[in-house]
């Protein structure tokens, strides 16, 4: 099966592909390496420095004789899209349909999309949130991820696409960005082990459903084989405070300094926790690997490569 994974030299699709390509998948993959980093790059894939916006990628699965898609590349940054949402929309809604047009001409077996739970459901009234929970985003990165789900179901409905939108929880794990502002657990465990010291936002009781990259790959994997179209959660459907994990990153880490608390972000969600009962059972997946081995591997990556 030929596979094209969009975003791929990224922090998440590079853990995608390696196990597309583990699985013995061909793999090409487009990224304009604007956020992802060619080391992450899996050398038996194919590899086209290109944005998603570039009309050219049609001519690319056609020629790659692509069977399916997995859409990973956007826009990731949650309070640039506060600040620009009119370059978000840009980026992660004009790229997905750049992408979606081309089944009018080329059909595709599959079209995987990584959306976002936390960023779509937004302040959810029901902890864990199942897919039937109205989604109603407070950020424009989570309206643009979810008008990308309403694009899929409208290329399912017209024109006969298969789809499954993977709704992500908070993903961590090796290669993801420390110096960013997402993904709290890179960001402590950068600033431990180079003795820094880091900061929470607010009291550091909101909670967070940490699903491990590893696991995400999975049910990329899982995926592939099923005919379901429409939404999919993908975590843990566990919470933990910002608090309690920043001590348990700084039992793993060795760190000895203080943790400190700086003034808390406008908009941020207070609780976030996935319902992954449907992924269970459409996917058959859940899991393998609990937050502690987590970030486990997360600090060792750390430590070798920061």
């Amino acid at each position: 099966m030929n596979i094209l994974v969009t975003g791929g030299a990224g922090f998440i699709a590079s853990h995608v592909t390696d196990l597309y390509i583990a699985e013995g998948y061909n793999v090409l993959i487009v990224d304009d390496l604007s956020s992802g980093s060619e080391k992450n790059l899996n050398p038996k894939a194919k590899f086209v420095k290109m944005d998603i916006r570039d009309a050219k990628i049609r001519d690319l699965i056609k020629e790659n004789h692509i069977e399916v898609v997995n859409h990973h590349a956007a826009q990731l940054k949650v309070r640039d899209s506060v600040e620009n949402p009119l370059n978000d929309a840009d980026i992660n809604i004009k790229g997905i349909l750049n992408i979606l047009e081309v089944i009018k001409t080329h059909p595709l077996k599959k079209f995987i999309f990584a959306s976002s739970g936390g960023a779509v459901y937004g302040e959810a009234d029901v902890i864990p949130t199942p897919e039937t929970f109205m989604p109603r985003p407070l950020s424009p990165y989570g309206i643009a991820k979810l008008a990308s789900e309403k694009y899929l179901f409208y290329y399912h409905k017209n024109f006969g696409l298969s789809y499954t939108a993977l709704r992500y929880a908070n993903v961590f794990g090796p290669r993801q960005d420390p110096f960013g502002e997402a993904g709290v657990v890179a960001i402590f465990a950068k600033k431990m082990l180079k003795n820094e010291t880091p900061v929470i936002n607010g009291d550091g009781l909101q909670t967070r459903d940490y699903v491990f990259v590893k696991d995400v790959a999975a049910a990329n994997l899982a995926v592939l084989e099923k005919d379901y179209c429409g939404e999919i959660n993908i975590g843990t459907a566990q919470e933990i405070n910002v608090n309690d994990l920043a001590e348990t990153l700084k039992k793993e880490t060795g760190y000895l300094g203080e943790i400190k608390h700086g003034e808390a972000k406008l908009g941020e969600q207070k609780r976030s926790c996935l319902n992954i009962s449907k992924a269970k059972k459409i996917l058959n997946w859940e899991p393998k690997y609990y937050l502690s081995q987590g970030l486990k591997e997360t600090v060792k990556y750390f430590k070798k490569n920061l």
